[in-house]
């Protein structure tokens, strides 16, 4: 029966975590039974690849149509309804049972909204609701704009031709990656921002789905690092002095919709302060998305992922889950620590593959070295930003110093030490720092003899310890 599939390996979501764990599995085990299930006919894979340490790697999202993934992968456009893990199925909502040996779950994180159901609060997760908001601003004049990660800061700095409002709970902008330190140094860019340089095309194929116009329903994988760069994102509004205003140390106190007024919404602010706009977006961070039912319960962890150990394991047997959908629930190696990112997503999809593979054969496998060292590569205000280890000193309470060295509008780097010893970095710009940086982590070499030359511009590091 069509409905009826039987499969060695299942994996459900086509974010980088899904298809990285599909990609492992077909490279390791060709010969085996491999499905796809994804919401979106469009799928993100990792292109342009480019190591920057042992560990630490930088590399493009590129979209692709789901038809085009690796030939021994077998892609199914559905939704996941239930999994029945004693009888080894899932259900879909097109009505398939598929039979599986070994499942894994990727189907990611949802944008945790400030009010869920208010048609004039957008949030920015996936393709399809980064084109509403596309639509959505070439007709207004102003927004507000929530959160202080990634994609706020992105917004904040590539949205031009539009008024911004923009609100944090923290005294500096960008608080998710950097310290007041390195948000200062972007400050500048964000002023300059209407002189930045047009954005260089990205040549790549583009696809979309069939007959998916609204994004209303918002299906699609996680954005990538450059999502951009491949639209244009303009407001109707020229030439707009200081045309980002931030409000620091300030939440939300009220949202009133406002039909009758120029402007649709209106946020009333803890500073005392309101702001009536055309839309919102909310980026106040993600939820992890189990929009299906089980017949077992799932251990979860803290923060409501499904937790697993080191081997991307689930309690369940069989059962294994890699992404933002899961918590890493292992004694963690010193220099890491789990954060909702595309670069997590991909080494945990990775190494659920190498699990599920290793069940198959009956084989012991070890953790990935890459769980030995947190690291991130991606770009804010026109930067490279890379961040190593205990960048902000995380879990190292008061016990840390701190070596910055500034060149504005060129580079800024920050070393976190304890007891002279490497503990986390912050690298901003073509700082040509980060292999030698990954190294001094790792080896935790006493760089005390050294003191504060150790970021001297005079002195070549480099030298000294690659």
């Amino acid at each position: 029966m069509a409905n009826q599939i039987k499969a060695t390996f299942v994996i459900v979501g086509g974010g980088i975590a899904g298809v990285s764990c599909a990609e492992t599995i077909s490279f390791l085990c060709p010969d085996e039974s491999i499905y796809l299930l994804t919401e979106s006919s469009l799928i993100k894979t990792v292109t342009n690849l480019v190591p920057l340490g042992k560990s630490l790697t930088k590399f493009d999202i590129e979209e692709k149509d789901a038809e085009n993934i690796n030939r021994h992968v077998h892609v199914l456009v559905d939704i996941l309804e239930s999994i029945n893990s004693q009888a080894k199925t899932i259900r879909t909502k097109n009505g398939r049972t598929i039979h599986y040996n070994y499942l894994c779950l990727c189907t990611g994180a949802r944008p945790k909204l400030i009010e869920p159901n208010n048609p004039h609060i957008i949030g920015i997760r996936d393709t399809e609701s980064v084109l509403e908001f596309q639509k959505r601003i070439k007709n207004s004049r102003k927004i507000a704009l929530i959160g202080n990660g990634g994609i706020a800061s992105e917004i904040a700095y590539e949205v031009n031709g539009i008024g911004i409002d923009w609100v944090i709970k923290d005294d500096h902008i960008s608080s998710t990656f950097v310290d007041a330190g390195a948000a200062k140094f972007f400050q500048s860019r964000l002023k300059a921002k209407d002189s930045k340089p047009e954005k260089a095309t990205i040549k790549r194929m583009r696809y979309t789905e069939e007959g998916q116009t609204s994004a209303a329903n918002q299906r699609g994988a996680a954005l990538g690092p450059d999502w951009h760069r491949k639209i244009n994102i303009e407001g109707k509004v020229k030439d707009i002095p200081d045309s980002v205003r931030i409000h620091y140390e300030t939440e939300i106190k009220e949202i009133k919709n406002t039909a009758d007024s120029a402007f649709p919404i209106e946020l009333l602010l803890t500073n005392g302060e309101s702001i009536p706009c055309d839309f919102v977006v909310s980026a106040t961070g993600v939820a992890p998305s189990l929009n299906f039912t089980y017949d077992q319960p799932f251990t979860f962890g803290p923060d409501g992922g499904i937790s697993v150990d080191a081997l991307m394991k689930t309690n369940i047997p069989d059962i294994f889950a890699a992404g933002d959908i899961c918590y890493a629930s292992w004694d963690r190696a010193h220099h890491w620590f789990q954060m909702r990112l595309w670069t997590q997503a991909r080494q945990m999809g990775a190494m659920a593959g190498k699990s599920m593979v290793a069940a198959l054969r009956n084989e012991e496998i070890t953790q990935d070295f890459c769980f030995e060292l947190f690291g991130h590569v991606t770009n804010l205000f026109g930067y490279q930003v890379v961040l190593l280890g205990k960048y902000n000193g995380q879990g190292l309470g008061n016990r840390y110093e701190m070596l910055v060295r500034v060149t504005p509008d060129l580079e800024y780097i920050k070393y976190v030490l304890v007891d002279g010893r490497l503990q986390g970095a912050i690298l901003i710009g073509e700082t040509g720092l980060e292999e030698t940086s990954e190294n001094l982590i790792l080896n935790q070499l006493d760089l005390t003899p050294y003191g504060d030359d150790i970021l001297n511009p005079d002195i070549d590091i480099e030298d000294y310890f690659d």
